[in-house]
């Protein structure tokens, strides 16, 4: 009798080889832990890389898909549903926008951003208003347009030639960005946390001088809030703490708790598609917008951005005391914590063994992105097994 192949070995044989996975296959959650096919459990602080914010299994999230999953699945965006319209209408009141369109991932809705913005380009200055301007180390995703956009030369170069009308400078330089802008330029892209270029902030003041910037010449700010948004920083949408108002604004990851959708927002004013100009198949789908509409319920009816921000500062003032840790950057339940040697490789490889789930975004960071239900004693819980985990790292 022969052994059966694990679900590593079928893995590797049936799937494109395109991820670095973990020695860890998960087959149920419940609240923020997970458990492996042995049935052990991890404390999880990834949540599906800012994903599940109301944690695993959220009883409230499973109920509405399930009364939709019997009445209406999928008609195309040929006619109207109610909860696409209902999500819509929530997240205008929410931001403070106007206009939704609905994609299908943070990447769809970062194409529809661009998309819309060199639209609005070509009607408010002609054909050669396109240019799309972002920041050095921002990641806005891997379809082709994304790509280009994002200031990580190492994803693009296997990939060239990529659309042309992109250009990049490095963050919190205001006089760089200046030099770029001219009426070429149709819109900035800018994240407010650059979550896969190490977690790393960008200051409110920074932010503020680029709206004006923007006001100045007349070019839209695009803000990618599709990881620090929907509560990840303690507020809604990450750009209300610091009092900068997007002209267009994409969402997507915790947006329906792990059920695939992407949105994109904009002012009246950016609104600049007509009709037949932009469109998808699955975007904005009866299931997946009655899960979003039960996220935000969630999140208001259990005070899940105060409860963010309270174990926000919790992790970071605990995981900065750690000894091996330099800093802890980031806002809210968004937290990189910096080591003081590039080994956050061995330190999350360490936690894997340890029963907690995070990762290493850069050669020296490791990121926190737990679900905003985390109470006090998980912190306390993550936060011993971290430290456990940096004495261990430093031993591989």
């Amino acid at each position: 009798m022969t052994d059966q192949p694990t679900i590593a070995e079928r893995e590797a044989s049936s799937i494109l080889q395109t991820y670095g996975r973990y020695p860890l296959t998960l087959v149920r959650g419940e609240g923020c832990r997970v458990y492996d096919e042995t049935g052990q459990e991890y404390l999880d602080c990834l949540a599906g890389i800012a994903v599940a914010s109301l944690g695993h299994a959220n009883a409230a999230v499973a109920a509405r898909v399930a009364r939709q999953m019997t009445k209406l699945v999928h008609v195309s965006n040929l006619y109207y549903t109610q909860p696409q319209v209902e999500l819509a209408e929530r997240l205008k009141d929410l931001s403070g926008l106007d206009r939704v369109f609905f994609a299908n991932c943070g990447a769809t809705a970062n194409e529809t951003a661009i998309k819309l913005a060199r639209r609005w380009g070509q009607k408010t200055r002609g054909a050669e208003c396109y240019e799309i301007v972002s920041l050095l180390d921002s990641f806005h995703g891997r379809t082709l347009a994304a790509l280009a956009a994002t200031g990580q030369p190492k994803k693009q170069a296997i990939f060239e030639p990529l659309p042309t009308g992109f250009v990049q400078v490095a963050a919190h330089d205001i006089d760089a960005l200046a030099e770029v802008i001219g009426p070429q330029t149709a819109g900035v892209m800018i994240e407010t946390i650059q979550g896969e270029g190490g977690v790393i902030p960008i200051e409110k003041g920074y932010m503020q001088e680029l709206r004006e910037l923007c006001d100045r010449h007349d070019v839209l700010l695009i803000i990618d809030d599709i990881q620090a948004g929907i509560g990840r920083t303690g507020t809604w949408f990450s750009w209300q703490q610091l009092e900068v108002d997007p002209d267009i604004a994409t969402l997507a990851k915790a947006l329906a708790n792990g059920l695939p959708i992407g949105a994109c927002l904009s002012t009246e004013r950016a609104a600049a598609f007509d009709y037949g100009e932009h469109g998808t198949t699955f975007g904005g789908g009866p299931v997946v917008t009655s899960a979003a509409l039960a996220v935000l319920e969630e999140i208001e009816a259990r005070d899940l951005l105060e409860n963010c921000r309270n174990r926000g500062r919790q992790l970071a003032s605990l995981l900065t005391a750690l000894p091996g840790v330099s800093e802890v950057r980031g806002r809210g339940l968004m937290l990189g914590a910096v080591l003081d040697s590039p080994r956050a490789a061995e330190v999350n490889r360490a936690a894997l063994s340890n029963g907690l789930l995070v990762n290493n975004v850069a050669a020296d960071t490791v990121r926190f992105t737990p679900p905003l239900i985390i109470t006090e004693e998980e912190v306390n819980e993550a936060v011993s097994k971290f430290s456990a985990s940096l004495q261990a790292g430093s031993e591989w």
